[in-house]
């Protein structure tokens, strides 16, 4: 292995990992965890017990994007939505350790000690005056002391921490090896190019770790077929009785399993998602056809990683430009990926990569983000739609042309376009929807 696919792997293992409930919830439920440790820690308590004490109270100063994505999401195995609830999770049984899987160790207990908490009005939820869109500040007050955690850029980075106004750790303080974690998408300098050139010769061992994309998301997959969760969008398209619409083809079977898996996950389903970019609906969305089409026409484990590894580099590659949270649906961004994906299984090549994504650009662009929410699979759906489409013409030779809207011929400068787009023109958008949200 190279130092430059080490560096590449790196960057996919940051950005490519587990996670168990939508993640600006669990980013809240996370902070919420590290100061409840903190308070643990110099309170020195001897069980969790004292955690169920009702002289405590938490505060949450959230920014505006992680309170549009939190307030109509399913939270896991609790039938409640919204971040109130993760918070108070977060300090029943919440593990900072675990990451994105903070709440791996939900039980029936802890879930009725969290609704207590909410019930008693022990969890605030405020709005941050931060200019950053992913920004998470929980205060924890008990037994005459604060402990405080906050999440900022990435949402299991936990840039700093403080126990009775005194600062414990912070991003200034961290060591080199620790530095690395807060270093930019953008930093690792990709391209279309060298995406599709390390998908296609790094050595199959060095990536197969990815197939895990596999395994988790095909479980939610499943589960969502069940059709017991959210709006069914996977389960009506995969209904017999629907087939006189949807036809019964591959279009109709990889929509049915990537919004299943949406539907699931959206839900509060208690299965996790190897999420894309900090997203679990993106890398659900990114991996899902792809899988669809391998399981459907049976390719080999070594070319289904290769095709994951494009299409998941390729949605980080975009992204870098957007920004973790955007008014831009990162269901655009994810079904740009998977439609690089499919290319790739179906033998095509680089300029046949870059025609898919720029048929993705010129498609489905202006479809807004309006918060995480069971509504989603409908978006998961149209997504993977395009991309099949887009990768179906664009092995026929056929993109839109470089005269056409914000495409352009160099493939970097379109998909820079696509994050100015997102990042910067749609900031009002971002900021009228907010404000809807909140005022209904």
């Amino acid at each position: 292995m190279t130092a430059r696919q080490a560096e590449i792997i790196e960057l996919i293992r940051k950005e490519v990992k587990p996670a168990l409930g939508c993640t600006e919830p669990i980013a809240v439920a996370l902070a919420v965890a590290k100061a409840m440790e903190i308070i643990e820690d110099k309170c020195e308590a001897s069980d969790s017990g004292w955690r169920m004490n009702e002289g405590y109270a938490i505060d949450i100063q959230v920014s505006g994007n992680i309170l549009k994505n939190g307030m109509g999401v399913g939270i896991p195995g609790t039938g409640m939505v919204g971040l109130h609830i993760a918070a108070a999770l977060g300090a029943v049984c919440g593990k900072s350790r675990y990451g994105l899987e903070v709440l791996n160790d939900l039980d029936p207990s802890s879930i009725e000690q969290a609704k207590n908490m909410v019930a008693r009005d022990a969890v605030k939820i405020g709005l941050a005056e931060t200019d950053l869109k992913l920004y998470v500040k929980a205060e924890v007050k008990a037994r005459g002391h604060k402990a405080c955690a906050v999440i900022a850029k990435d949402h299991d980075n936990i840039v700093e921490t403080a126990f009775d106004g005194q600062v414990l750790t912070s991003a200034g303080n961290r060591s080199e090896g620790e530095a690395k974690e807060s270093k930019s998408t953008l930093d690792y300098k990709l391209t279309v190019k060298e995406i599709y050139e390390f998908a296609s010769t790094v050595a199959y061992e060095d990536i197969e770790f990815i197939l895990e994309s596999r395994t988790l998301n095909l479980a939610l997959a499943k589960e969502g077929l069940k059709g017991t969760y959210g709006l069914k969008v996977g389960y009506a398209i995969n209904m017999d009785a629907n087939r006189e619409v949807f036809g019964g083809d591959f279009l109709c079977y990889a929509m049915s399993l990537t919004a299943a898996a949406s539907d699931a996950r959206m839900a509060g389903c208690t299965l996790a998602a190897m999420s894309n970019s900090g997203s679990g609906n993106q890398g659900i969305t990114v991996t899902m056809p792809v899988i669809a089409y391998s399981l459907r026409y049976g390719t080999s484990d070594e070319q289904l990683a290769r095709a994951l590894v494009l299409s998941h580099l390729i949605a980080i590659h975009i992204k870098g430009y957007l920004g973790k949270l955007s008014a831009l649906c990162g269901c655009v961004i994810a079904s740009t990926g998977s439609a690089c994906g499919l290319v790739y299984l179906r033998g095509g090549d680089y300029e046949q990569i870059c025609a898919a994504i720029k048929n993705m650009i010129g498609n489905i662009t202006g479809m807004v983000c309006d918060g995480a929410k069971v509504g989603c699979a409908m978006k998961v759906a149209s997504g993977v739609s395009s991309a099949l489409q887009s990768a179906v013409l664009a092995r026929e030779g056929i993109c839109i042309s470089e005269h056409d809207g914000i495409i352009e011929k160099d493939i970097e400068k379109t998909v820079r376009n696509l994050g100015r787009i997102g990042s910067v023109g749609m900031q009002n958008t971002d900021n009228m929807i907010l404000d809807i949200m909140v005022c209904k």
